[in-house]
């Protein structure tokens, strides 16, 4: 190999023309651990008892030590970007909505089911604007999150 060849990329995502309504995947697994609800505790700076107090989220009927959904929703976000369907091609996110639905708990393994639910050209040429339907499901296969984003990917013919 010389210093001019260059090597294939071995993953790159897809353009908003391949990603066409009804195209639906899964995203693999992830366990949530108690470090990562520590973790995540002490950088977003969620001091809500529910959180941090066992017996304050069992008064509550909860069974287990919650998850917030905002740390649902980053580790949802990061296993569809494992996924490399965005890799390089992705230009933002636009715009989500968020529903929380059932609790993750510590031990839990959730998945993201996507599906394309519109994809269409953008105003400026080259990009496209691609809105999916994610649904987080927690290790009881109950839809914990369910969340819509808008993201602006780029085209087949960008410049």
């Amino acid at each position: 190999m010389t210093e001019t060849t260059q090597l294939p990329l071995l993953s790159s995502g897809r353009t908003w023309q391949e990603m066409p309504a009804g195209l639906s995947f899964r995203t693999p697994g992830r366990t949530m651990t108690e470090t990562d609800l520590i973790n995540f505790l002490g950088l977003s700076l969620y001091t809500e008892p529910l959180f941090l107090e066992a017996d304050h989220a069992a008064e509550g009927g909860y069974t287990g030590r919650l998850i917030p959904g905002g740390l649902t929703f980053i580790v949802a976000e990061g296993l569809v970007q494992q996924t490399n369907v965005l890799h390089g091609t992705g230009l933002a996110f636009m715009h989500t909505d968020l529903d929380i639905r059932h609790p993750v708990y510590v031990g839990d393994t959730i998945h993201v089911d996507v599906e394309v639910t519109e994809s269409r050209a953008s105003s400026r040429p080259g990009r496209g604007v691609v809105t999916t339907r994610n649904l987080v499901r927690n290790s009881r296969g109950q839809v914990a999150m369910e969340y819509n984003p808008v993201r602006l990917i780029r085209g087949d013919d960008f410049s």
